[in-house]
């Protein structure tokens, strides 16, 4: 084989390589899971929220205002070191229960838009908002 025909295939595997490789990131970025908000495909004016996830941390909600679609699912992380709730303020809305730390807690997002007042019922200090549209 000459120097010419091997560098040729070599470049040509190479490329093959490179394409392959380039091809397992799209697919893994398409399907892989994000934190990120995912942008409306073409044709559609929308993108439906499923799930929503809140964290508790220093004694917090993060995010403090949560907005959803009615019905969407709101898991709740405690990442704190004491036991946390989230619970609607008025009627009986949503509330996680007890949810022990390292824990994680969820509850179903009223069907009924408008706004939710929400606070820990173990420490009322914490407060938050659930917005549902």
């Amino acid at each position: 084989m000459s120097l010419t025909r091997s560098r040729h295939i070599c470049h040509r595997t190479r490329a093959a390589a490179v394409g392959a490789a380039c091809a397992l990131v799209a697919i893994v970025g398409a399907t892989g899971s994000s934190a990120a908000p995912l942008s409306p495909s073409a044709g559609t004016s929308a993108v439906t929220v499923e799930s929503v996830e809140v964290h508790i941390k220093d004694f917090k909600f993060v995010p403090a205002e949560v907005k959803v679609p009615a019905g969407a699912k709101v898991t709740v992380v405690n990442d704190d070191s004491a036991p946390h709730t989230l619970t609607a303020t008025e009627g009986q809305a949503f509330d996680t229960g007890t949810i022990e730390s390292g824990k994680s807690g969820s509850f179903t997002a009223p069907s009924k838009p408008g706004s939710y007042a929400f606070i820990c019922s173990i420490h009322p200090q914490m407060k938050g908002t659930l917005v549902v549209s």
